[in-house]
Formats: structure tokens, sequence, C-alpha cells
């Protein structure tokens, strides 16, 4: 937990590597995951940099470990994943993978373009394998080809005498055209040949496959007669705009016959051809599809290694690299051990070092979190991630999260069913990750599979306080309302409603655990539930903002800044409590005081709170003002109290001094900080003037003695003299350097201090109190989801079982529990769900974390090879 609470302590460290050991170094580092590298050439290109041909080097490996994927892929070969995490090859087994990838792939290629030539053969072979049928059946139909030739031309009558052309010899072509453009095509011939030209077609029944694609393809064999050659070319021209293929058809019968013979015989031995190649595809894929999963692990960590090498400076007097990272303090001895176990693997004879930096460097902000933990992280890194060492806001949300949302989600039955839902995915998590879906919906239900089932688990709690399971309550304890009440008595009472003085038993004593179950069956039920809910609400609002103000003087005290304690933690908290905390403590006051048989002068606590700004005040009369007395005895018309009487001693006192010292927080929190800060850089920069004049008189006095020794010494020294007088005024010069640079003092922009100031005192007075209403949104979504939830069951379920039909009742039952159920789950556990899980979000966000968490680090990003072995190519 003291890891979660705050941010793990943080080191920048300078590692000094040897060339020949550097390689492994970084890669152990990398198997270890603890350290994340600076970018030591910021302006160097990344085509300038050392390592720039290995990487390119890798992405050609990349690219041809995509190709066999594609390929496996292609014939629906499936990845296997694997448990094993190989090591990062030696540089010099990157040669023997480029190798084994450059053979795979030529192959590969090779073995694709041969079948792609074998299938565009077959294709064209089975074109003509039916152009041939399809043509000897068009004859055989018509007697012979002479038949057929004499039945055209009795066909092929001139548009304008009517006579028919019996004495031109007819000629014909033959073959295929895709089947959707056969009506396009036959208009087109009709239309450009005028009508002189007989065309006839019929679908081609076997299904073809494109031989680069492997897609289907439908096509249709055709016939044209046509009498001339001018014709003739026209009917090749159209065939060549319609992507026809044309195929030589013999005239003869006999020829005809023989062809289709040979073309058969070509096709089985294509067949055969075509199936041994692709026997040959498919072992060159399986024999890489063992491996290709540790290839690309492989190829991964080498291009990553690369990539880090990349970040170093190299000393080439020394042979040596120079690193600087970030490293966890408690992981300086693994780092340690990682770098002697890499130098001893690279055979390196000289130790690599690494040296602890110190810096005033920001550094980034790391968290340890197990996979329950991360899900709430994760919530807070969306709004922001912490600050170095701020207070992590994680460890609360971790209760406070499914809390809030079971205040507005609470429900036995609804909580139930998504606490088995979350507990189903927790359960069989190890096989849906290793499915790996793409469905980004379901991954982000099973991403919060653990909120998902606290959810659920604190929705079950809160249905208990509530008294609803799917609308309707339970009565386990027995009722303290109504005495010895029962069915009969409720059926007798359908318009009833409670009234404490004379419903309540107060010998039995309230229900023992949540609500009473008879508030269901009362008229009066929406007005006793919002009082109780928006009381409720406020007070565990108003709880999380106090805690939010508290877990900021944490922050203080940490990074010691007693400044903020004083000017800023005190007058936010005397501001809420004195405000908000004292409304609670009337929420709880009017609880304990006001009984069910003290109802008469029960106060209006917003009546009151709103008259505690305006200084309004209602007495009761002469006699009971500010006095202490009973309520159970008091008589309104004797005391005069109504709900906006003061309802104890000393109240306006109180109210006033609660008021005064609420508005004296206001510029305690907006004037005293900017001030004080203003004073401490004038007396800072006092100081820093004071000093730079002692300095300037020690060097002045320095250089008159120099001068006195000028006027003293021999013209055969005044070289060696004026040298010294030269040295005397870099003295001088060097002197007021340092004392430059001794004393730095931050740029201070009085009017930007205040301004800033100015914003958080204004945001902080009013979000108090709009955060204070926000909170309300707890009683109205759980208002809304109770009434969503009756509405629903008084419609179907109440609906039905209120039905005498014999027999036939049953089924109307379970179709009414299907409609009930398909709705109970798309619109109260769905809709209102992701509702309430939206709201509590801005819950957390804004009126939490805003009181004492920034939010302006940068995450730790670790240099590691965790995530690589389920990683794919593209990423």
């Amino acid at each position: 937990m003291g890891a979660l609470f705050r941010s793990e302590e943080m080191n920048l460290c300078q590692i000094f590597l040897q060339s020949e050991a550097s390689y492994a170094c970084v890669s152990e580092l990398g198997e270890l995951g603890l350290v994340q590298f600076k970018d030591l050439n910021p302006d160097v290109n990344a085509f300038q940099r050392k390592f720039v041909n290995e990487i390119m080097r890798c992405d050609e490996m990349e690219r041809k470990l995509r190709y066999i994927e594609k390929e496996m892929k292609k014939d629906e070969m499936k990845i296997p994943d694997t448990i094993e995490n190989p090591k990062a090859p030696a540089p010099k087994e990157m040669i023997d993978l480029e190798a084994t990838f450059e053979k795979i792939e030529s192959e590969l290629r090779e073995v694709n373009t041969n079948a792609e030539a074998l299938r565009r053969n077959f294709l064209e072979l089975s074109e003509l394998r039916e152009v041939l049928k399809k043509t000897q059946v068009f004859f055989a139909e018509h007697g012979g080809h002479h038949s057929m030739i004499d039945d055209v031309q009795m066909a092929l009558v001139h548009e304008d005498t009517g006579i028919t052309s019996t004495t031109v010899q007819l000629g014909f072509v033959a073959g295929v055209v895709p089947r959707e453009k056969i009506p396009v095509f036959e208009r087109m011939m009709w239309f450009a040949c005028r009508g002189n030209v007989f065309l006839r077609y019929e679908d081609i029944d076997q299904v073809m496959k494109d031989p680069v694609t492997g897609d289907e393809i439908f096509k249709s064999v055709f016939i044209v007669f046509y009498q001339g050659e001018q014709l003739k070319a026209r009917v090749r021209k159209i065939c060549e705009g319609f992507k026809a293929v044309l195929y030589p058809c013999p005239e003869n019968s006999q020829e005809r016959f023989e062809m289709s013979n040979g073309v058969s015989t070509r096709l089985e031995d294509l067949r055969t051809v075509l199936y041994q190649t692709e026997e040959h595809r498919r072992r060159v894929l399986a024999s890489a599809q063992k491996e290709i999963r540790l290839w690309v692990i492989k190829v991964k960590k080498i291009k990553a290694i690369y990539h880090t090498l990349n970040l170093c400076n190299f000393d080439l007097s020394h042979n040596s690299l120079i690193a600087e990272c970030w490293c966890p303090v408690m992981a300086l001895e693994d780092v340690q051990m990682a770098l002697r176990h890499g130098t001893e693997l690279s055979g390196s004879t000289v130790p690599s070092i690494l040296h602890r930096m110190n810096t005033k460097e920001t550094p980034p902000t790391y968290f340890r979190t197990n996979k329950f933990t991360a899900v709430f992280q994760s919530i807070i890194h969306a709004y922001g991630v912490a600050e170095y060492q701020e207070v992590n806001p994680a460890p609360y949300t971790v209760i406070s999260f499914p809390f809030l949302f079971a205040v507005m989600f609470g429900d036995v039955g609804h909580g139930f069913i998504m606490f088995l839902f979350g507990l189903w995915m927790i359960a069989y998590e190890k096989k849906f990750l290793a499915q790996k879906s793409d469905n980004e919906v379901w991954n982000i239900f099973f991403g919060g599979r653990y909120i998902i089932a606290m959810m659920g688990l604190f929705s079950v709690y809160t249905g208990l306080i509530y008294n609803e399971v799917f609308a309707k309550s339970v009565n386990i304890f027995g009722s303290s309302w109504i005495p010895n009440y029962d069915e009969a008595a409720l059926e007798a009472n359908t318009d009833l409603t409670l009234d404490p003085l004379t419903m309540f038993d107060n010998v039995t004593g309230p229900y023992p655990l949540g609500l009473d179950p008879i508030w269901l069956s009362s008229l009066n039920k929406i007005t006793f539930t919002n009082s109780f809910k928006m009381k409720m609400s406020v007070t565990i609002g108003i709880s999380q903002m106090i805690l939010g103000v508290l877990l900021g003087l944490v922050n203080h005290v940490y990074f010691r800044k007693p400044l903020n304690i004083f000017c800023q933690f005190i007058p936010e908290l005397l501001f809420l409590l004195c405000l908000f905390g004292y409304l609670v403590a009337l929420i709880f006051y009017k609880w304990v005081s006001y009984t069910n048989h003290c109802t008469q002068c029960a106060p209006s606590l917003l009546i009151h709170f709103i008259n505690m700004f305006l200084v309004k005040y209602q007495h009761a009369n002469d006699g009971y003002q500010n006095a202490s007395y009973s309520c159970e005895t008091a008589d309104p018309d004797i005391t005069g109290c109504t709900s906006q009487t003061t309802f104890y001693p000393n109240q306006m006192i109180i109210q006033l001094c609660l008021v005064v010292v609420a508005l004296l927080c206001v510029p305690t929190m907006l004037f005293i900080k900017p001030f004080v800060l203003r004073h401490r850089h004038n007396s800072m920069l006092k100081k820093v003037e004071g000093r730079r004049a002692g300095l300037t008189a020690v060097s002045q006095s320095a250089l008159i003695h120099n001068e006195e020794l000028d006027e003293q010494t021999v013209r055969s020294s005044e070289v060696k003299l004026s040298i010294n007088g030269d040295g005397g005024e870099h003295n001088h010069a060097e002197m007021e350097d340092q004392s430059a640079d001794d004393v730095k003092l931050e740029e201070f922009d009085f009017s930007e201090i205040f301004i800033g100031q100015a914003i958080h005192t204004i945001e902080y007075c009013l979000g108090c109190i709009s955060h204070t209403a926000s909170y309300l949104r707890l009683w109205a979504l759980s208002l809304a989801h109770s009434q969503l939830s009756e509405v629903l069951w008084g419609m179907l379920f109440r609906f039905s079982l209120k039905m005498n039909i014999p027999y036939g009742g049953s089924v109307i039952i379970f179709v009414v529990f299907s409609v009930f159920a398909v709705l109970t789950v798309g619109v109260l556990l769905l809709m209102e769900g992701l509702s309430a899980f939206l709201h509590t979000l801005r819950l957390h966000w804004v009126e939490f974390q805003s009181k004492f968490y920034h939010g302006s680090g940068y995450n730790f990003d670790a240099f590691s090879f965790k995530n690589l072995q389920n990683a794919d190519l593209d990423e």
C-alpha cells in the first residue's frame, strides 16, 4: 500500500557501457523492465544515428515476417501462442535470421508465382472446355454446323427490303464473358451491328476462381454469328471492350470433340500439379508456423535494443557508450545485477558502471500495481498522471468508486447479476486473455472485470440498505409499522399512508437492517426516501470533500510547504467545516433530537441554512427563546415554534460566528500567500545585492594593489607586470561570474502569482457550493433507478400475474419474463449502469480530486520486453 499511496522514489542514473557489452546489457535491462532511458541526442535526426542500419535491417525482417503471416492467414492457418519468452539473439544471429526469412520468402514467392500461373492456365483451359462443350450443344440442337448456319442465314433479314440473305457465308466467334455483363453485351452487339449478328449464350454452371485473389467468378459462354470482315472486326472490338475472352472453336464436330478430350487431359495434369504445388506451400508455411511467434519476439527485441542504443552518447576515445536513465531506488540492485550479467554474457573484461546523479529535473511517476489495482489506477491516470511523490487517489478510489456507484445503483437483484458477470470474467480470465479478442466493447468490459465485480458487490449491500430486490422489498425481521400487519391488512389498505405517531411500534424498535419493507406499499414512500437519500447524499459528499482537503495537508507536509498549510489548508478546512460541515451536523442533530413523537417543531434544514447567510431568524414566544424545552411536551400554540424557528440554544450566535469565520477565510486564502512570497523574494534580492557589492569592493582593492606594484617595478619587467595586471582584471571578471552563478534567483511575477491565487480561491469557494449540490446526483440517480425498476415490474410482471387464464397463463408468464429479462439487462443494467458509472467518474475527478490532486506529472515509461510476447507485427 505504501507504493500505491505515493509513487516510487526515482533516481537519475548514468550508465557507462563498453561497446562490446552494450547490446547484452541493454537486453538484460529490457528483460528487467525497470529502467526508462533518456534521449541524449534529441537534435540528431533518426537517419543520422549510429545504429540506423541495424534498425533498417530489423524493419526488413519485420516486412518478411508480415508477408509470411499474410500467407498463413490466406490458408486460414492460426498463429499459435507461446509461453516461451526467448532472449534477444546476439547480433551475429541476425544474419542467420535474415537468411532464414529470405529463404522462406523467396520460396513462397516462387511457389505463389508458379501457382498463379498454373491457376491462370487452369482457368483458361476450363473456359475453353466449357466453350467447346456449349458450342457442341448449340450445333447439336440445330442438326450440325451447316444446318445451324442455314438457320442463322434464314434469321438475318434485311431491314429495308425484308429479303432473306442466303448467299453470304457466315462466320462465328466463341468465348466467355462475365455473367453480369451479358445484358449490356447483348444490347451493344445488337445496336453496334444493327441487328446483323446472331448471339447465343449460356451460363457456366461450374464455379471458377480468380487466379490472383481466389474469389469466385461467374461467367457465361457466348457464340456470335456474323457476315463479312467488317462485322467480324466490330464484334471483336466489342468483345475486347467488355473484356470477353475469345477461344478458338473448330467448325468440325469431330475436331471439337478431339480438342475437348485434349483439354480435359491437360486439365487433369494441371490439377495434379496444382495439388502438389499447394502441398509444398503448406509444408513451407507449416514449418514457419511453429517458429513465427518466436521470430516476431526476437526481431522486436533486437529492434527495441538498437532503438535504445541510439539514445546513448558515444565516447570514441574510450570505445564506450554513456546512457542516462530513470530507475526506482528500490530496483537499483536489480539493475546492477542485470548489468553484471550482460557484461558476463558479452565476454567483456571491463565492467559496466552505474552512477547515481543529482538533478533538479522532475522524475517520472511510477506506481507498482497488480491486475486488481491497475484498473483503478488507470481511472486516475485518465484524469492526469500524478506529480512525483504526490498523494495517489487510487487507494481511496478502490473503495469509494464502487461505493458511490452502488449508492446510485442500489438493488440486490441487479447488483448480484453484475457481480456474477464480473466474477465469471475473473474466473475465466486466462481463457479470455488467450483468445485475444479484437471486439472493442468486449475488451472494455473484460478490462474492467474487477471493478464490475466490486460495483456489483457494493450494489448488493446498498440494495439491502434500501431493501430493494428487483423493485420489491423483503420482510426478513418483521416490520415495526402497523402492529401485526399481514397480507390481508395490506390488501385492505391499498391507499396506505404511514404516520409515525399512530402506526409505529416503539416497543419493537426500528427495522434491524435498512429500510422497513412496509415503506414499499405506502403512498408517502417517495417523500420519506427522498428525504433520507438527499441527506445521505449530502453527508457522503461533504465527507469525501473533507477527505480530499485532508489529503492536501499530507501533500503540504511531505513537500515541506508550511506556507500552504497556514494560508491554504487551514482556511480551506475552516471554510468547508463552518458552512457545510455545520450542515451535516444539523442533519445528525435533527435525526437524533426529533423522534416520531416530536414532529410538530421539526426544523426545515434548507430554510435554516439559507437564513444563516441572510441573518434572518425566527424565535419562539417569550419565555421559550434560547430555552432548552422538551420537544415531546412542547405545544406549538404555546411556544410558537415552526419549521423556521430556532431549535437549539444560542443558535443565532453560533451561526453568526461560523459565517464570520468562513468569510474571513476568503481573504486569508487570497492575500496572505502572495504577499508573503513577495516579501521572501525581496529579502533574498537584498541579500544577493549586498553580496555582489562586497565582491565588487574586494575586486577593486585587488586592482589598486596591482597598479601600485606596476609603479615600483623596473622597465625590464614591464611586460611581466602588464601580464599580471591583465590577470587581475581576469580574476575580477571570474569573481563576478562566480557571484552570479552562486546565487540564482527565479523569476518572480507578483501579478501572475496573485491572479493564480485569486483563481484558486474563487474556484474553491464556489466549488464547495457547486460540488455539494453535485453530490445530490447520488439521490437523483438512486431515485431514477428505483422508479424504473418499479415501473418495469408493474407494467410487466404484476400485470401478467393478475391474469387468471387456465393453462395459457404459464405461457404468458414465460413470454413476459423473457421481455422483463431483456429490458432489465438492456435498460437497468447496461444503460443505468453506464450512467451511474459516468456520474461516479465525474464525482471522483472533479469533486474529490480537485481538492488535493494536481495530476500534472508524466508516467514512467520503462524499457521493457514484457508486452512483446503477445505483440503483433503491426504494433
